[in-house]
């Protein structure tokens, strides 16, 4: 439908220009007609709303105002020249319409980037409700802001809406981590079908290494770019200075995990809140009910890519019971380099550990294994009291987000396989359903296929 609607407009702004151009009109003629294209345009959007692709959503802000502004614009001209009867001429109708190609094209742009994704189904029986918080950690600085402010920590709940029919301290917590310069809503998905089934989801998010966030100001803060180019290329970099760059990325990352489930744990069992919470009004009993039923005895860690590496490392905690790895290498158990080999820290690692991999970093795995090469997934699994590791066929790094259902083109240069990202998707967040179910509520037995 997307298309459509472009198809239309673009035939209404050419169309205009060659029967204006035809018919020799007068600047009052053309400017009456423009006018009339331009609100017939807003029309054809509004009445295109009943069709499926069709929204209001941000998708089609740029393209609402852009045609808002050149309907005021066409008023305008057409009021000024309405007892005008000079010629129009022709070479500024056709600049008028190469124009509107081209403004049109552009603000539709995110139309075609990204879809009406609409979610997937959930198995729960809870209906989810969100919020969200910023948690201030008054013990590390900024150090990508040089005025001295502390580290901030967001934070966005998902959990069973109906908590005033829930026992308090019941719902098992989950902390989800992002990768790099993705965003809370990474997994929206997997928040919602653990949520729809009990169990509070906390998405954190780690400034200048998300795509975007806000700070407690209502600032916009947007990836590092030096993080972000880094981390494009660090696949070409030798193990000595990967491992020097890795290590402060997750000790960021770590400490950021750590702080925010350290704080949930703390207000959920004193039901206090200190300065460390930053929230509206409107958010603040919200917040406590959530809190509330959270039970701190029963917590899962889980993250994609940086994200599932920073879950890993935490997850060594004796206060996680369960840790599920989307497709990370697990950076933060690299203690250090010797003979320019990484070294792996080989303590055993008790908590359940459920890693999932695409298809191209299993085979990567297996020629490591088959090499002698030390590994740092390899090693944590082969030491863990309770591993599990699992692939798709045809699935690449993306297929374990929600990305190639919300904007396959995004996902095709990050890198989307050929496996169906539905079926993935919702594999994926049925095994992690189960996994949680049997570490964190005892439900069942636990077991994964080696490939899917």
């Amino acid at each position: 439908m997307t298309m459509l609607l472009w198809t239309v407009f673009i035939v209404s702004e050419i169309g205009l220009a060659i029967y204006e151009i035809a018919e020799n009109a007068t600047k009052k003629e053309w400017t009456l007609k423009r006018l009339i294209v331009s609100g017939g345009q807003i029309v054809v959007y509004l009445l295109m709303l009943a069709l499926p692709g069709i929204d209001l959503s941000f998708r089609f802000t740029g393209l609402i105002f852009m045609l808002v502004i050149r309907a005021l614009i066409a008023g305008g001209v057409w009021f000024i020249n309405r007892s005008n009867e000079d010629k129009k001429k022709n070479l500024w109708m056709i600049l008028s319409a190469v124009l509107g190609v081209v403004l049109i094209s552009m603000s539709m742009i995110p139309a075609f980037v990204f879809k009406d994704y609409k979610g997937r189904p959930v198995s729960g029986p809870y209906e989810v409700a969100d919020s969200s918080a910023i948690l201030i950690d008054k013990t590390r600085l900024e150090t990508n802001e040089n005025d001295g402010s502390y580290r901030e920590v967001p934070v966005y709940f998902y959990y069973p809406s109906a908590l005033k029919d829930i026992k308090e301290h019941s719902l098992p917590l989950v902390i989800f981590s992002h990768g790099a310069f993705g965003y809370y809503e990474s997994n929206t998905s997997t928040y919602m079908e653990l949520a729809s089934n009990g169990y509070v989801v906390v998405s954190i998010e780690h400034p200048y290494h998300s795509l975007f966030t806000k700070d407690t100001t209502g600032k916009t803060i947007i990836v590092d770019p030096e993080f972000f180019t880094t981390a494009l290329d660090a696949g070409n970099r030798g193990e000595a200075e990967t491992y020097k760059i890795t290590s402060k990325w997750m000790e960021i990352r770590e400490a950021d995990m750590n702080f925010a489930l350290d704080t949930i744990i703390k207000a959920s069992k004193d039901s206090a809140y200190d300065d460390a919470w930053f929230y509206t009004d409107d958010k603040k009993e919200e917040i406590s009910n959530i809190l509330k039923c959270v039970d701190t005895e029963r917590i899962g860690l889980m993250g994609h890519s940086l994200g599932g590496a920073t879950a890993v490392s935490v997850g060594r905690r004796e206060d996680v019971s369960a840790v599920i790895d989307f497709d990370g290498t697990m950076l933060g158990e690299n203690t250090g380099i010797e003979d320019g080999r990484i070294l792996v820290n080989e303590d055993p690692y008790d908590t359940p550990l459920l890693c999932f991999d695409n298809e191209s970093h299993h085979a990567d795995r297996v020629i490591a294994r088959e090499e002698g090469l030390t590994y740092s997934n390899n090693v944590i699994l082969d030491n863990a009291k309770d591993g599990y590791s699992t692939y798709f066929e045809g699935s690449a790094h993306m297929n374990y987000t929600d990305l190639p259902l919300f904007s396959p083109f995004l996902a095709k240069n990050l890198g989307m396989g050929s496996v169906d990202p539905e079926y993935c998707i919702d594999k994926v967040n049925e095994i992690t359903l189960r996994f949680y179910d049997h570490y964190l509520k005892g439900i069942g037995d636990f077991e994964v296929d080696e490939k899917y």
